[in-house]
């Protein structure tokens, strides 16, 4: 929003001695903060004149080009009193039009400098400006024509045109949409300093007569206040006054036409849109509604819209002709020809205008006032402002029917603690500071002892909690005068068990040379394709997103390996070929029953409601992902590497189980998106908790990412709620170790795990590990047979132990292995 500091001061009396600096450093600090300072004519440097077009001859020239070459009388400016020849390519003025001319020695916006030369065979002495050559507005296509009245060749244009003029560009908070305005703008200067303030919307208007023109609203929900003025006998060809153009030049708009000026200047003088049609074309009463189904509408831009039923339209007998509060329809605009204007000004719901604007991808001044809520009291005010101008710079006469249909909503009222904004900002704030500061603001405040209760402004829509009052008085007070103090941190009992496991995770896979990355929990269906996961598979059920970042991923992940999988292949492809990574995140597994049911506003959810609610949200565990490929061992010096392998994951798996106080068991098992010789479900218990293994080929191949890339994934959760807060510390011994090696030939089916976990369960307390060290396969074992080397380790913590001792817990295990697996001992 941008606002010239002259106009400023026609509502506000700020004092003399103010300068924009300071002005725009106040209202900075009053929460309208500042965008730019603008100077427009700054860096022009003179002469710059007013000239008198005497001739103009249009001359073609071989490129195709017609340039005029014109004498221009500019008065004594020259120093001879003789008109000046100057060559112009524009054509949109003629003889006897008064321009603006630089002389050679000036300079224009930019450091481009003026100076007699040669060119289209004649000296052209001077420029013939354009508004944006002199830095006024965006239009280079045509000269700026002054007024005939404007002055005399050779007097100087820099006053006429307001060069000096400052003017404080604004980026103004959607929840402050009155400043999108004079009348807002000079309301809060007047705040900054104390100043009298003159609303320009306090103006006396007629009542609604019932003889002005029949207006029916059938939403008044959508369309509170509805008034329509009308003016007659107006001159479409009036020029628009120069003190006009001048101050919307200056808020970048360009000067069309007398009456779209109007309409636009007294919107940005008291922030309410207004809207003209050319009432020769309206066709019986005018009526504001939803649209139907299919209902369509050409805009002033001239786009053919398709309409929602949401949309708020304004129709005659003769169809829709306009978009209400965003844009007319081309049908009714006013144009060339209008000399019967009828005014619109209404007040819209601030929900539809956005829904509408977003809808059909329309922004407009209007429309981005309309949709952050203006002043529903001043639609009166307004409209008798634009028909007060069309009449004295067009020539029309103002009809004396005035319709008004509605009234304005009325004004909500916050009851707040007097003392609450001392409280909350922890300043000295006296209870008559804080009634001041909220009547400053237009607040009507009935103050008690305690409390009071404050009538918010009809032009404040944004202050509708006790809060909001108390940031207000605390803008006022100074922001800069609240305290800096350190709250007392309330004692706390420290982290949670699910929180210090989570870390002690993190420490462990970090020791194992991991590192954590986050990845999007978003995934598609080309993911779950490319893990090789059947549509039958729970992994497939996924809970769309309703608006998706992309629409490749409009999935909630059900797995984290797409996204580990993603960040392995882009370090990859930039050269890092090594990888150890992990994620702990969650996943989301929705419910095959109902979804969420849609609630009221207007109450809280009842008991059986928040069931329901509760019953629709998706399960969300906790996982841990982790991958490897490349060297886990690099060579060098020292010797040869060793690449990752499944073994790896595996290991890593059990030393996370472990660093939660848990023992994890391994299973082979065959599950997408593992290898199916190479996947092993890892088993807390009897439940299983994830699977780990090398990826199968096809899936490395889907991914981009190296051959035999391994990877396992874990349901955290399911550790978490098992973990040990205290892990136990291991048993030592200081007695020897006594070992035992047993080679065993079982079926080939048969998990080297599971034969591991008998011979312990068999060996009984003395066995302190079992390793297995050797698989062998082959005519000596015979055919579906394999054979399993295992290392057993026995120790006593009170005595060493003898031959007797570790043979008869050998002997032990190796029974329960033929009894239990049918297994025979190899000699």
């Amino acid at each position: 929003m941008k606002a010239p500091v002259s106009w400023i001061r026609e509502y506000a009396d700020l004092p003399d001695g103010v300068t924009t600096e300071d002005l725009a450093h106040r209202l900075t600090a009053l929460g309208l903060k500042l965008e730019s300072l603008d100077r427009p004519g700054h860096d022009i440097t003179g002469p710059l004149v007013i000239g008198r077009v005497l001739t103009l001859e249009p001359e073609p020239q071989k490129n195709g080009k017609t340039i005029n070459w014109c004498t221009v009388d500019v008065g004594d400016a020259n120093g001879t009193g003789e008109p000046q020849g100057i060559v112009c390519g524009a054509h949109n003025f003629a003889p006897g039009d008064l321009v603006v001319v630089v002389l050679p020695g000036g300079v224009l916006p930019g450091g481009f400098e003026i100076s007699a030369r040669k060119t289209y065979g004649h000296v052209s002495a001077g420029m013939i400006c354009s508004t944006k050559e002199l830095g006024l507005g965006d239009d280079h296509d045509g000269i700026l024509v002054l007024p005939a009245d404007a002055g005399q060749p050779g007097d100087d244009v820099f006053d006429l045109l307001d060069l000096r003029e400052e003017v404080i560009e604004f980026e103004i908070n959607p929840d402050r949409a009155y400043a999108m305005s004079l009348r807002g703008v000079a309301r809060e200067s007047a705040l900054a300093y104390g100043a009298p303030f003159r609303d320009p919307a306090l103006r006396p208007t007629p009542a609604a007569d019932g003889n002005g023109y029949p207006v029916v609203v059938d939403d008044p929900e959508g369309c509170p206040v509805f008034v329509a003025r009308t003016v007659t006998g107006f001159d479409p060809t009036a020029p628009t006054p120069d003190w006009m153009s001048r101050r919307l030049l200056l808020l970048g708009q360009r000067p069309i036409s007398l009456a779209v000026d109007v309409t636009n200047y007294v919107m940005f003088e008291l922030g309410r849109p207004i809207h003209g049609y050319d009432a020769d074309k309206l066709t019986g009463p005018i009526r504001v509604r939803r649209a139907a189904e299919g209902e369509h509408l050409t805009t002033l831009d001239g786009n053919d819209r398709t309409l929602s039923t949401e949309d708020l339209v304004v129709t005659d007998d003769s169809g829709i002709i306009g978009l209400g509060g965003v844009m007319g329809g081309q049908d009714t605009e006013m144009s060339d020809t209008t000399t019967h204007v009828l005014i619109e000004a209404a007040h819209w719901d601030a929900v539809s205008m956005f829904r509408t604007g977003r809808r059909h991808k329309l922004t407009s001044e209007a429309g981005k006032r309309n949709e952050r809520g203006v002043d529903p009291t001043i639609c009166e005010a307004a409209a008798d402002r634009v028909v007060e101008l069309l009449a004295e710079y067009g020539g029309g006469t103002i009809e004396p029917g005035v319709t008004v249909v509605g009234q304005p909503p009325s004004q909500p009222t916050i009851t707040i603690p007097i003392d609450l904004p001392a409280r909350v900002t922890g300043m000295d704030i006296a209870s008559d500071t804080t009634i001041a500061n909220l009547e400053a603001i237009g607040c009507e405040v009935d103050a008690g002892a305690d409390e009071l209760t404050a009538t918010v402004p009809p032009w404040r829509p944004d202050l509708s909690d006790p809060f909001d009052l108390v940031e207000e008085v605390a803008r006022i007070v100074g922001y800069e005068d609240v305290p800096s103090i350190l709250p007392p941190a309330p004692s706390g009992g420290g982290l949670t068990q699910d929180q210090s496991m989570r870390r002690r995770v993190g420490r462990t896979l970090a020791g194992e040379g991991y590192v954590e990355v986050i990845n999007f929990p978003f995934i598609g269906d080309a993911d779950l394709d490319r893990l090789g996961i059947e549509a039958a598979d729970s992994r497939r059920t996924t809970l769309r997103l309703a608006n998706p970042l992309r629409n490749e991923e409009p999935y909630m992940t059900t797995t984290l390996l797409p996204g580990l999988l993603r960040t392995v292949a882009r370090n990859v492809s930039r050269g890092t070929s090594d990888l150890a990574l992990f994620e702990t995140a969650p996943v989301t597994l929705p419910h095959s029953g109902a979804g969420a049911p849609i609630l009221p506003v207007d109450r809280p959810p009842t008991e059986g409601e928040w069931d329901d609610l509760n019953k629709a949200l998706p399960d969300q565990p906790l996982h841990l992902a982790f991958a490897l490929c490349g060297d886990r061992d690099r060579s060098g010096w020292w010797g040869d590497g060793r690449p990752a392998s499944w073994s790896d994951v595996i290991e890593t798996a059990r030393v996370v189980a472990d660093a939660l106080g848990l023992e994890l068991s391994v299973r082979q098992a065959s599950l997408a998106p593992w290898h199916p010789g190479r996947c092993a479900e890892l088993v807390l218990g009897e439940t299983p908790v994830g699977h780990a293994g090398e990826l199968h080929p096809r899936v490395c191949r889907a991914f981009g990412v190296p051959a035999r890339t391994s990877v396992a994934e874990l349901d955290l959760d399911a550790l978490l709620a098992r973990a040990v807060a205290v892990p136990r510390a291991p048993q030592l011994s200081a007695y020897p170790v006594a070992k035992e090696d047993v080679a065993l030939i079982v079926d080939a089916d048969l998990p080297s795990a599971d034969l591991a976990a008998t011979l312990r369960e068999g060996a009984g307390p003395l066995c302190e590990s079992v390793r297995l060290f050797d698989v062998y396969t082959g005519q000596q074992v015979g055919e579906g047979r394999k054979s399993l080397a295992f290392a057993l380790r026995f120790r006593a913590p009170d005595r060493t132990l003898t031959e007797k001792d570790t043979a008869a817990a050998r002997d032990a295990a190796v029974e329960l292995a033929v009894q239990r697996h049918g297994a025979e001992q190899r000699a």
